[in-house]
């Protein structure tokens, strides 16, 4: 994003080639061979990470994404869009065969990672001494020093309050590991073993494209692996080109969704998006979004990153077959006001930014769900949820526990949203054998919340219950969103439900905790219930099959008291069959008093708390002196 006068300016810089002129053809077939082998060396690359790292967060819940990049940083295969190329732009210490480069800082790589608990390693790849790709891999390590263990404070004002901030570094130069930087990176962290494993195991993934590449540079020749990196990056452009028209209205839309607060006690912060197309270039505009946050929602938004992310959304969403790559970013132009909830400046904390990371899909699916709702999805679970728990084991060991989880799908045109399901691609939960055999703690109960999600023709998936013993003394954090806002449907759909935590003591005391908290001290023997939110309902409940509803409620998906109220079916008790003629009558009844469905169906958007000024959100700079004094 350029400036001009302290004014945020629409910005569609890239490095792709100029487009006015076509790349040469390629022969399909040697392409297709190189295509196959780049996603495979991409999936090698995650296979070889998960089988090495430690951590569960990496080895089982698989929070760690490659890529493989043209020589100048665009990404040919992968998943969360390069960022290499703003890397190579700042480097001014040489670049060289061998080397292996690390950060964690998003202030200084532009937010191509968003948080200082992932790493990030870059490699270089040469080939019969010149630079030919790039591999990359980045993975969420589970603690990097800072006051609270897990390095993710629901309560810090800046990025000095949340762990060790790692500037672009060789670890390895010209294959040298430089092990001072090691040493000291490590030194800052409560799980230094851990984390080594699951960095050398990131290492160990840029390697595996390293070898792949090479070889395709061998069995192909450099200049056509070259050439076939530009093919694949045109084919998505034009590919891109076509969704872009087809789905993009040219007439400015905007939408708006809810972060509940920000771990502080201040909030709702609005997120606003405006979209519209010229041609085949598609805008985004976040202007209208609230001012950054005093407490850690921020999310330090790259602009290549959103640009994958739009890409990711209309290519699943419409033509699943497209390769994900940088081509269509010449195609893209994103509008991010600094000082923001998505651009915010430093030092700013942004430990908790997957609220508002996983909340920009809803306001993307809701933007192009005001032309067209039928090909659009509802709002799913909306956030990254997640649990914390460490302390000393019986061995007197000291043990830290992150679990991701998951929620409500949102119902889709395609069918109804999955339960208790991982929003993010390629996620799986942690197996309870793992946490058991690992963690002193026991789960008691795990699966999808009844009637949590929202009704529909093509019902919402239903939100994760968990309930959890702690088995011996220590300490948890809670980083949830939706406790207060729900989960909208679309066409008529019904919005999904809140999320809620509640701990149990062994005296019996039952304590309500918010969505966002850390250090809350748990003793051996103490419950804790965990309910996260679930996904808005697609289209009209009303004309959702009787006959789908008795299954659901055969299922345990729904109670017969919401497949009434909800979807107006009446079932017997006692044979669980449907009443036809009592359903029919129920429904015609329900429309009649509903009226005319709209367009989405929201729940009331949260009331504010914290520090306000005149109805609206207070200035960061306010915000923190506020906060300062406060404290």
């Amino acid at each position: 994003m350029k400036k001009r006068n302290g004014k945020s300016t629409v910005s569609g810089k890239t490095n792709q080639k100029d487009k006015k002129t076509a790349p040469k053809e390629f022969d399909r077939i040697t392409l297709d061979i190189i295509e196959n082998a780049l996603r495979n060396a991409r999936n090698e690359m995650d296979a070889v990470l998960f089988r090495s790292a430690m951590s569960p967060v990496i080895r089982e819940q698989h929070d760690g994404f490659p890529m493989i990049c043209t020589p100048d940083g665009r990404m040919v295969v992968g998943q969360f869009g390069s960022y290499i190329s703003g890397f190579i732009q700042q480097w001014k210490r040489g670049i060289n065969e061998g080397d292996v480069f690390l950060m964690s800082d998003p202030y200084a790589c532009k937010g191509a990672i968003s948080h200082i608990n992932d790493w990030m390693v870059l490699m270089p790849i040469f080939y019969q001494g010149e630079l030919v790709a790039w591999g990359s891999q980045f993975g969420h390590t589970v603690d990097i020093g800072g006051p609270v263990s897990g390095s993710l404070p629901t309560d810090a004002t800046t990025i000095f309050g949340e762990g060790t901030r790692i500037p672009p570094i060789k670890l390895f130069d010209r294959g040298q590991l430089n092990e001072d930087c090691l040493d000291l990176i490590l030194n800052n962290s409560r799980v230094p073993t851990m984390n080594y494993f699951d960095l050398m195991a990131i290492v160990a993934a840029c390697r595996t494209a390293d070898k792949r590449v090479i070889e395709l540079c061998e069995r192909f020749g450099k200049e056509t692996v070259l050439d076939a990196f530009e093919a694949l990056l045109d084919r998505t452009y034009r590919a891109m080109s076509q969704l872009i028209r087809q789905n993009l209205p040219e007439k400015p839309v905007s939408f708006e969704d809810y972060v509940d607060d920000d771990g502080r006690g201040n909030g709702p912060y609005k997120m606003k998006l405006t979209i519209w197309r010229e041609d085949d270039h598609g805008h985004f505009d976040w202007t209208g979004t609230d001012p950054q946050a005093p407490g850690p929602i921020n999310f330090y938004l790259n602009e290549e990153m959103f640009k994958m992310f739009i890409g990711v959304y209309l290519i699943m969403v419409f033509d699943p077959q497209i390769l994900f790559n940088d081509g269509f970013y010449p195609l893209l132009h994103v509008t991010l006001p600094e000082g923001t909830l998505m651009q915010p400046r430093f030092p700013a904390a942004l430990g908790c930014r997957t609220h508002a990371l996983t909340r920009l899909f809803d306001v993307l699916g809701g933007c192009l769900g005001v032309n067209a709702p039928e090909l659009s999805t509802a709002a799913g679970y909306g956030t990254s949820p997640y649990l914390l728990y460490n302390g000393y084991d019986e061995t007197g060991e000291f043990f830290h526990l992150m679990e991701i989880t998951y929620g409500g799908i949102p119902g889709r045109p395609m069918g109804d949203g999955m339960d208790a399901h991982s929003w993010w691609p390629l996620f799986e939960n942690i197996p309870t054998e793992y946490l058991e055999s690992y963690y002193p703690m026991t789960v008691l109960e795990y699966g999808s919340l009844i009637d949590s999600g929202g009704a529909g023709f093509h019902r919402g998936g239903n939100a994760v219950h968990k309930v959890y013993r702690f088995e011996v003394d220590g300490e948890i954090a809670i980083h949830d969103d939706r406790e207060r806002s729900q989960p909208w449907g679309i066409l008529g759909g019904l919005p999904g439900a809140m999320s809620s935590k509640e701990l149990i003591r062994t005296t019996g005391e039952r304590i309500k905790l918010p969505s966002k908290i850390s250090q809350i001290p748990v003793k051996k023997g103490d419950l804790l219930i965990y309910h996260t939110a679930g996904g808005g309902g697609w289209k009209d409940p009303l004309d959702r099959p009787a006959e789908m509803v008795r299954q659901d409620l055969i299922r345990g998906l729904v109670s017969l008291e919401k497949a009434e109220r909800d979807y107006g079916v009446s079932i017997d008790r006692e044979t669980m069959q449907v009443d036809e003629a009592e359903t029919a009558m129920r429904r015609e009844e329900m429309r009649k008093t509903r009226g005319p469905v709209s367009t989405f169906t929201f729940g009331p958007v949260p009331a504010p708390i914290g520090i306000v000024k005149e109805g609206k959100q207070m200035l960061p700079s306010e915000l923190q002196t506020q906060h300062a004094a406060a404290d």
